[in-house]
């Protein structure tokens, strides 16, 4: 069966398995409202990585390195902290009025499974925490985000049923049944700062730096039962897990030219440095029983240790790339295009001092563009619609590399009396995305679409009084 042979390391066979070893939105992180995803790839490395950008940047290829926005945080690079600021300020470069924005968000995932080999498939569907996000001016260039997001999830439960032959008379003596899991993923909490430095009337450096607390969890276990009509066996659980986080840092930086009073141009990086996260293990080896409603019950241990301290190396990233935006005025209307490049260092990561021989370097290509069509009274000339593509390989690489392809589209659906120059503004952004993973050269092809919807609240956080 190929599903358990993409979970099974290559050393094991099938006698020696035994060797293998804020309120309501936090309720809603910590546990989702459904899920029933089964991927067999999280099992490798850090897991399968989550959309890593808000609902806004999602809809065009998930490009962030040099996008800003007043009614969105882009959590990504932490530069774009520095422009909390009114749209009118914006446009007239008097920034002297600060916007708070609250961004929320929730996937619907639902994902199919095939061999390429077979017509047979499985599908899964799951709906999860995406992310949550305020940010707020401290003072006239100088903004803070603080929230909360996922990194990665894993998330797996493949069977594997067999005959056992003697290997002199090749006949069948036995059948076993094996049952692989795995479980957990990480977050990551953020507190971060960005400030915005004028060089000239038209031209600004922007710099921010996000720190905070990466932590998660890994729980893998091998269950395997054996069958026979003459002898009893004891099945046996193999099960390992690993609790881990610490101190998480990133930083970026923007650079911004404005050609006249609508039009400019964002270059933009960040990236974060390799982290060393903190690791605790407990490692189990026991025979059990089953009972349907008590569920698995310890029969023996033939090993426990606990609090095995360790480490985990996360690796580094740089994403760097660039946003060209025409602002919507009165009469006219706007658009943005943008692309990034984003690479990741992944030999450099480590689990307990052990390389991961299927997890390579990677890198991705994002584009991505927007257009808000002139003002009108119209509902759908406020709207602002979006697409983008992005493309490279995964890096989990399990015998052959394992490419990705993301296309996406997003609208900006704003609430009754909407107007993007006024001081209070409702945003709620739908993206769609359809992921192609893998090909008929791999042992599983991946099929994912995912709707993602995030809610945008923003007012003016302080306002310059005047007096007679």
């Amino acid at each position: 069966m190929r599903l358990a042979k993409l979970i099974t390391p290559k050393n094991t066979n099938a006698l020696g398995v035994f060797r293998f070893s804020v309120g309501v939105v936090l309720v809603l992180a910590a546990s989702p409202v459904f899920a029933q995803d089964n991927s067999p790839y999280s099992r490798y490395g850090f897991g399968d990585a989550v959309p890593s950008t808000n609902v806004t940047t999602r809809g065009m290829g998930s490009i962030a390195a040099g996008y800003t926005d007043p009614l969105s945080i882009n959590f990504n690079n932490p530069a774009s902290y520095g422009s909390f600021q009114a749209l009118k300020e914006q446009l007239s470069h008097k920034l002297s009025r600060g916007r708070a924005i609250l961004d929320i968000g929730i996937n619907y995932e639902n994902r199919t499974l095939r061999e390429p080999s077979s017509i047979q498939k499985f599908t899964a569907s799951n709906l999860l925490f995406s992310h949550v996000q305020l940010g707020v001016p401290l003072r006239r260039n100088w903004g803070l985000s603080f929230g909360l997001r996922p990194v990665n999830r894993i998330s797996y439960k493949i069977q594997n049923s067999e005959l056992l032959k003697d290997p002199q008379t090749n006949q069948v003596i036995d059948s076993a049944t094996t049952l692989y899991e795995g479980d957990g993923g990480a977050y990551m909490a953020t507190l971060g700062t960005g400030v915005k430095i004028d060089m000239s009337k038209n031209t600004s450096l922007s710099l921010g730096v996000n720190g905070g607390y990466l932590f998660g969890r890994k729980d893998y276990s091998t269950r395997r039962a054996i069958y026979s009509t003459q002898v009893s066996y004891n099945s046996g659980n193999l099960q390992t897990k690993t609790t881990y986080g610490n101190l998480y840092a990133n930083a970026g930086l923007q650079f911004q030219h404005w050609f006249n009073k609508s039009l400019y141009i964002s270059l933009g990086a960040y990236g974060n440095w390799k982290q060393t996260l903190n690791a605790r293990q407990d490692i189990l080896r026991e025979t059990y029983l089953y009972d349907p409603n008590t569920g698995y019950v310890r029969q023996d241990s033939a090993y426990d240790q606990k609090d095995i301290k360790g480490e985990i190396i996360y690796p580094s990233s740089l994403t760097y790339g660039f946003v060209i935006e025409k602002i919507n005025e009165v009469k006219k209307a706007g658009w943005l295009i943008g692309a990034d490049l984003s690479q990741s260092k992944w030999d450099q990561y480590r689990f307990y001092g052990q390389a991961d021989p299927f997890v390579k370097n990677n890198w991705q290509m994002r584009v991505g563009a927007q257009l808000r069509p002139v003002p009108k009274e119209s509902y759908f000339s406020n709207m602002s619609y979006r697409a983008g593509v992005s493309f490279g390989p995964d890096y989990i690489d399990v015998g052959n590399k394992l490419s990705v392809l993301n296309m996406s589209l997003g609208f900006g659906l704003p609430l009754a009396n909407y107007n993007r120059l006024s001081d209070q503004a409702t945003i709620i952004n739908v993206a769609l995305e359809y992921i192609k993973r893998g090909n008929n050269n791999n042992l599983l092809k991946e099929n994912m679409f995912r709707l993602s919807i995030g809610l945008s609240l923003s007012d003016i956080w302080f306002v310059k009084k005047k007096y007679n």
